[in-house]
């Protein structure tokens, strides 16, 4: 009876204390709503340009984008990816697409296989010059494509590779930014890995593929996303290194569909403009779906 009164004094007591509210704070209401405002900001154009996709060309010529549905949203998403445009006629919508895709992917994991292997040697192998040089190899980020394309360029049309998925990708697949995530990421993995490979009789080959490229796949993941982005958005490189369009990237034959104002010629902004969509998709949901490795491969490297 003693331990029912105790129990019935207690719940009478809980329930007669007021339940406290969680305040809201201000700064919390300010912080969401600058992020909702930048969301906007950033989201509002992109809105315009899909709704305007659905407009006629002589239409978004005289009235720039719009913010209500056209009737021809359909037509010109078809028209930008199956029919064939240019002066040849040879390209389409989807081939411009599968060249960003070579291009955006081949550069990648070309990148993440020359960062990998370089920093792989810098890290465990004991060179006399490995510091010297990681910052040789460091300083390369001064000298970004811009200033060495005609070099560059002129060595790819020595070799004949104008106009090739290899000229596209192998000038630009060096990266020091990717060598330094790398090594900081080893530099973390624990010493007592390698002597444990060295006791169980493992190469350095065997010991790379198989436990550092395994304890790397989230920076791996992570390095890809931003690679991949990069090479998709390349624009310089891929006009001076392709003059047939049967090689045009989708950020190059945007281009050319706009430049083609001449005399009475109207450029077709409804197709440009959904290739610009169409564009935007690959590099969204690669960083959507993989946000997570990305944030988790950026902060292993402080462990």
């Amino acid at each position: 009876m003693a331990e029912l009164s105790t129990t019935s004094d207690t719940l009478t007591t809980a329930k007669a204390q007021p339940v406290r509210r969680k305040r809201i704070k201000i700064s919390n209401i300010v912080d969401h709503a600058v992020l909702i405002a930048g969301a906007v900001l950033m989201l509002l154009p992109v809105v315009m340009v899909f709704l305007t996709t659905g407009f006629e060309d002589t239409d978004i010529l005289r009235n720039g984008l719009r913010i209500d549905v056209g009737p021809h949203m359909g037509e010109n998403f078809s028209n930008a990816m199956f029919e064939r445009s240019g002066f040849t006629e040879a390209i389409t919508g989807m081939r411009m697409l599968t060249n960003s895709l070579i291009l955006g992917v081949g550069f990648a994991l070309g990148k993440i296989a020359i960062s990998l292997l370089a920093a792989y040697a810098i890290v465990y192998f004991r060179l006399r010059f490995a510091t010297l040089a990681f910052w040789i190899i460091f300083t390369t980020l001064l000298l970004p494509l811009e200033v060495r394309i005609l070099p560059s360029y002129e060595a790819i049309q020595r070799l004949g590779m104008t106009n090739t998925y290899g000229g596209l990708i192998i000038p630009l697949i060096a990266s020091a930014t990717a060598t330094f995530f790398f090594r900081q990421f080893l530099m973390s993995v624990p010493e007592e890995l390698a002597e444990a490979a060295r006791i169980d009789g493992a190469g350095p080959v065997k010991f790379f593929i198989d436990i550092l490229v395994p304890l790397s796949r989230t920076m791996i993941a992570a390095i890809f996303i931003i690679m991949f982005v990069f090479g998709w958005n390349q624009y310089l490189w891929p006009t001076m290194i392709t003059t047939e369009e049967s090689m045009f990237t989708l950020v190059r034959g945007i281009k050319q569909i706009v430049a083609v104002l001449e005399g009475g010629t109207i450029p077709e902004y409804g197709k440009s403009l959904a290739l610009a969509i169409i564009a935007m998709i690959p590099p969204v949901l690669i960083v959507v779906f993989f946000q997570n490795w990305f944030v988790k491969g950026l902060t292993e490297s402080d462990k």
